[in-house]
Formats: C-alpha cells, structure tokens, sequence
C-alpha cells in the first residue's frame, strides 16, 4: 500500500468516518473510496452493498476481480438513564460489540455497582456529551430512558443535531405527543423529530425491563444494518 493511502486511510479512521480501500487483483494496483464518493465509482453497487454488511470481500466486475477491505466506524449506544431497562440493555449490546455509554446525573442510580464494566458517565447529558464522551455522530445511537424530559431532552436534541442512526425514547405515545411539543418550541422541525423511534423498541409485547431492552437492542441492529449507519 503507497504511503499516501494509508495516511488516507488513517485519517478517515481517525474522523470516524467510513471508507473502502479497493484492490485490482490483477495489478495490484489500489485506490480508497470515500463514504461521499461511492456513487460516482464504478464499483459503486458493489460498494454500497459491502458498506452496509460492513464487511470486506471479493467482487467481480469487467472481467476483473478487485478486493474491498471496508472500513466503517464501531458503532457506539449512548443510553440515557441508569434505570432497570439500561442494566439489561448495557450487557446485551456490549456482547454485540457495540460500544455502550450510560449516562446518567443521578448518582444513586449512576454506580459502578449496578453497571459492572460499562462506561458510567454520572453528568447531565450536556456537560457528558461536550466533555468525557466522545462527540456524537451518524455512527452512534442513543436510547432515552429515564421518562424524565430534563434529562432525556437535551440528550434527544443532541442525537438530532448530529444525525445518529438510531434516536429512541421511551414513553407513551400521550407523553411523547408533549416531548414533539417541547422539541417543536426549542426549533426543531418535524422532520427532525420523526426520527424519534417513541414508544422505543419493536412491538414484541414486551413488558419487563430485559424484555423492553431487547426489543430496544432488536431496533438499533434493525436500522443498523438497513444502513441507517451505512
């Protein structure tokens, strides 16, 4: 690989951005596809489809074969409240190999006892999303999960802003009409808001708390890999 590939590469990884390094078998030549330029490539079919399974592989086109090695950002759960449903989701999500984030202001509920091994951010959404935790972006998705809007709203309005793939809240349908009223008035439009999946979680029934978090779990791999984050 040229030097100045991989620097490419590098960077893109760097940016938590998504990238595919394609390889002509039969010349060894390569070229790195960015996320923004797959439509214009001639592989870009191909590229598409290996970017959303997120995984490398062999493809045939012209007569030719070529090797995609795609690169896409780990997907990271940044859960909202360290409530009973957060202590059945956490371990659930990380035996995905998702990255999870509890945050939570509230340090009675925010221990390390409760979350063994769980990265436990114990601030108010805002303070945790512009210091300790890493910014949000379109590979990340969060689940809110306290039902108390002081908490859950700002952390809503961040997901929005920065475009996560999966943006979740928990509540009746009565109490998510007043979270689209409160969102509404702080300006965000209604198509913003409709990328809230409220109530949260697939309609399995669920009733108990490890229920409601894999039905919560069972959504976010749903849109992930419809390439909500692809």
């Amino acid at each position: 690989m040229r030097i100045e590939t991989l620097r490419a590469l590098n960077a893109e990884r760097t940016a938590r951005r998504a990238a595919i390094l394609v390889t002509d078998l039969g010349d060894g030549e390569q070229r790195l596809v960015r996320e923004p330029d797959i439509a214009s490539d001639p592989l870009a079919e191909a590229l598409r489809a290996h970017l959303t399974s997120g995984r490398s592989g062999l493809v045939e086109a012209g007569g030719r074969q070529f090797f995609l090695t795609v690169q896409v950002p780990p997907v990271r759960l940044v859960v909202i409240g360290a409530v009973h449903i957060s202590q059945a989701l956490a371990p659930m999500a990380a035996a995905l190999d998702l990255a999870v984030t509890v945050i939570d202001p509230r340090i009675a509920f925010a221990t390390p006892e409760r979350f063994p091994g769980i990265d436990l951010v114990p601030l108010w959404p805002d303070a945790a999303l512009e210091g300790p935790v890493p910014p949000l972006d379109r590979y990340c998705a969060l689940a809110a999960l306290t039902h108390d809007p002081k908490i859950d709203d700002p952390a809503l309005a961040a997901a929005l802003r920065a475009g996560c793939f999966y943006v979740g809240a928990l509540g009746s349908r009565k109490t998510h009409a007043r979270r689209v009223e409160r969102l509404t008035a702080a300006g965000f439009g209604e198509a913003e808001i409709s990328r809230i999946r409220a109530p949260i979680g697939l309609d399995i029934g669920a009733a108990t708390p490890a229920e409601i978090a894999l039905s919560v779990l069972a959504e976010i791999v749903a849109a992930h890999r419809a390439g909500g984050a692809a």
